[in-house]
């Protein structure tokens, strides 16, 4: 048998609260769900500080890339310009060499100048010399012809030429062992005639006979011979010379000295002492002479010279 219902007074029916309060948990719930999903795909579980920093991390990553492809276009652009400035220098060290190559060349070219005018004026006093020289020479060649004419009409006969002097021992004679030396004295001039198989001649100045080699190597073999004997033979004007060599031989070195005065101006003849001379070997520094040059050709038209006697 079925219960009998309450009347409606007796009964608080809840289930419309409930209802709405449920409803509006769940609608809570729902949001809270919803912001939290959504907040976490945002921020994927970082607070904002480190949101911002990972975005000024990704920013200065950026910007890091970007410095670095400015400094290789930096880098670029000074190794350019090192090389610009290099060209420029040498370019600038070119312009100051061939600014001074042209000034050097203006320098030159006027030197030169002065240096061609000067020889041009050099050239024509040249030429004038030579046109006097060919006046002179002209003239010379006339002087020359009268001169040899002149000579020939001088010239000695060979019967009435200048007989030799013959050079004679004193007439007390002479020890056999005697070596005989010979230096004739003449115009102030000593000449040692034949000490070692030709003539020397040298100035009898004071100063030349003390430091002359020969002359004093002469004395020097001399001296090792107490017989031997140095006889000066003196002509007209050898006085002076025979002083000083005598004085040179006699008191430095000690040589027994003879003098002969020899007159006039012929040629000696020692033929009579030959058997007496003595000879020594040359002086060391004595060196052969070398040989005269050719003489030059006479000028056409001039007759030969005559050989002398």
């Amino acid at each position: 048998m079925a219960k009998r219902r309450h009347a409606a007074k007796d009964e608080i029916l809840l289930v419309p609260f409930l209802d709405i309060l449920c409803s509006l948990i769940g609608v809570l719930i729902l949001i809270i769900v919803v912001l939290c999903v959504s907040q976490t795909q945002q921020t994927e579980g970082r607070t904002p500080e480190e949101v911002q920093m990972a975005q000024d991390a990704k920013r200065l990553r950026q910007e890091i890339v970007e410095r670095k492809a400015l400094d290789v276009v930096l880098k670029e652009k000074l190794a350019s310009l090192e090389e610009l400035k290099k060209q420029t220098e040498e370019k600038e060290q070119r312009f100051i060499k061939l600014r001074k190559l042209i000034n050097t060349s203006k320098d030159l070219q006027q030197e030169n100048l002065k240096i061609s005018q000067k020889m041009q004026k050099e050239l024509d006093d040249l030429m004038l010399e030579i046109e006097g020289m060919k006046q002179q020479q002209a003239e010379s060649k006339k002087e020359i012809a009268t001169l040899m004419a002149e000579l020939k009409k001088r010239e000695v006969p060979p019967d009435k030429k200048v007989p030799p002097v013959i050079v004679q021992p004193s007439g007390s004679g002479m020890d056999p062992d005697t070596k005989v030396y010979f230096v004739e004295a003449a115009g102030g001039a000593l000449k040692i005639l034949g000490a070692w198989g030709e003539d020397y001649r040298l100035s009898a100045t004071a100063s030349v006979v003390v430091a002359d080699v020969a002359y004093n190597h002469f004395l020097t073999e001399i001296a090792k011979n107490p017989k031997s004997l140095l006889l000066f033979l003196i002509r007209d004007d050898g006085q002076g010379a025979f002083n000083n060599g005598a004085g040179r031989a006699e008191n430095d070195y000690k040589v027994r000295i003879g003098k002969l005065p020899i007159p006039g101006k012929g040629m000696l003849d020692l033929a009579l002492f030959s058997k007496f001379r003595g000879t020594i070997p040359p002086p060391p520094a004595a060196t052969p002479a070398p040989p005269a040059p050719p003489a030059p050709a006479p000028p056409a038209g001039t007759p030969p010279p005559k050989k002398a006697a």
